[in-house]
């Protein structure tokens, strides 16, 4: 398997990739418009600091990896939005490959840290614990739905 960057000259192959992974179990998004879709990817991978990754085995996108740089005071972090594996590599460990591939891309790069948001009742949870991460006990996620 081989890690690649992505960029927006890749969009369809990405949208192809989440799409894929999560419109299935257990995630079920439901993307009604192929419009607001693209604009939600086209605006992942098309900012400033944005930093997209490929796993690909042979010449196949089989994973990415979405996300951007923030240039923080303890040192640059790679933000990640959306990581994911097509459906039909999923629990392989296609997915633990990818993250290695990732951090090793970032420790060449002077990155310094990788952080993501994930919902408690996914498997995504118990993933990213597996492979390394923790849970921050002093940070909250606050939203607020807009009238």
């Amino acid at each position: 398997m081989e890690l690649r960057k992505l960029s927006v000259d890749d969009i369809e192959p990405i949208k192809n990739v989440i799409f894929d992974a999560f419109t299935g179990e257990p995630w079920n998004d439901e993307w009604k418009s192929p419009e607001q879709f693209h604009r939600y990817i086209s605006g992942l991978i098309s900012n400033a600091n944005s930093l997209s990754f490929g796993l690909f085995e042979d010449e196949r996108l089989v994973g990415a990896a979405v996300g951007r740089i923030k240039y923080w005071y303890t040192g640059d972090e790679f933000w990640i939005d959306d990581l994911c594996i097509v459906s039909d590599c999923q629990g392989k460990g296609y997915g633990s490959c990818f993250l290695g591939l990732i951090e090793d891309y970032l420790h060449e790069n002077g990155i310094t840290k990788i952080v993501l948001l994930t919902e408690r009742e996914y498997p995504a949870y118990r993933f990213y614990a597996a492979n390394g991460f923790t849970e921050k006990k002093n940070r909250v996620v606050y939203e607020k739905n807009v009238r």
